[in-house]
């Protein structure tokens, strides 16, 4: 059983704190963003983590920064064996990664050194990656450039979206780390240097890269949609209206770019065109195109901005 520190935020990482719960190991705190506005009524919202450590009754820690001597003192104070550290969203000064016996452990979600950085996962989806995966990895004040305990690869289903696989791989992380920390334990646990060679920065999504440019093929445009579905949606002007495109199937239709060819929502685009299947207006739920047009009609000869 290990002194663990858990660090994390988002909902990525509740699969990896419930493995290390089950696996008995002693989780002496829990590190993770403070509570932040929630976009609809503004109400302060507890992390994902926050929640789940609250209902086990563990110390939680909120900081606003790790920069500071009195933060650092406190978390040398925990003599933890080891930090678990899984999308926690603030940086790791030196002396918290040197501080635990064995230092502190991140689940990245790709297949390092590919797509190093905050949005690996969108950025797979809109490579049209075939594969993507989870690198457990050992910190260093590097960006995601630690040695590597464990590689683990999965296949990027055709179609798949930003949603399905995030969830494939939280849950493959979870149980990477959970064999990487029964390592540790053993003394078996080995990281392996990077190869800075085929690394590529995975940049945050742009608020920007979420509207359509219909002049793109169709390949690229069904590829956007999957890597922000759901969140943050990818989006279009029809009408006068923000439509946030969830989902949509390549088409071989053609005609001038962002022009509506049919009654199925079918869109052009510079090569082939989209079939939008799944969409969502402003202030309304989610749904299939044929439920959305009976309320939003859309001509063919509509022009999509």
């Amino acid at each position: 059983m290990l002194r663990l520190v858990f660090m994390g935020t988002p909902n990525f990482a509740v699969s990896a704190f419930d493995a290390i719960i089950e696996a008995g190991h002693q989780v002496i705190a829990v590190y993770t963003q403070p509570p932040r506005p929630a976009k609809r009524h503004q109400k302060e919202q507890p992390s994902p983590i926050q929640l789940r450590a609250e209902a086990k009754g563990l110390k939680i820690r909120t900081p606003v920064s790790l920069s500071g001597d009195r933060e650092q003192e406190a978390f040398a104070a925990l003599k933890a064996d080891v930090a678990l550290v899984v999308a926690y969203g603030l940086l790791l000064p030196g002396a918290l990664l040197d501080g635990p016996r064995y230092g502190c452990i991140n689940i990245h979600a790709s297949l390092l050194p590919r797509w190093r950085g905050a949005a690996p996962i969108q950025r797979a989806i809109m490579a049209g990656d075939s594969e993507s995966g989870v690198s457990i990895m050992q910190m260093d004040e590097g960006l995601d450039t630690g040695p590597i305990f464990l590689k683990q690869a999965i296949t990027i289903s055709e179609g798949e979206n930003y949603g399905s696989l995030h969830d494939r791989l939280a849950a493959l992380g979870a149980r990477s780390a959970a064999c990487v920390l029964a390592d540790l334990e053993t003394g078996k646990a080995v990281a392996v240097p990077q190869d800075s060679e085929g690394a590529i920065y995975a940049h945050k999504i742009d608020k920007a890269e979420a509207h359509i440019d219909w002049r793109r093929s169709s390949e690229t445009v069904s590829r956007q949609v999957r890597a922000l579905s759901p969140r943050p949606g990818a989006w279009c002007e029809v009408a006068g209206e923000r439509l946030r495109i969830l989902e949509g199937t390549p088409s071989n239709l053609r005609g001038e770019p962002g022009e509506v060819l049919d009654n199925k929502l079918t869109v052009a685009c510079g090569q082939g065109a989209l079939q939008i299947t799944r969409a969502q207006r402003p202030g309304r739920d989610e749904m299939n195109a044929a439920t959305l047009l009976r309320g939003f009609p859309i001509a063919a000869g509509t022009k999509v901005l």
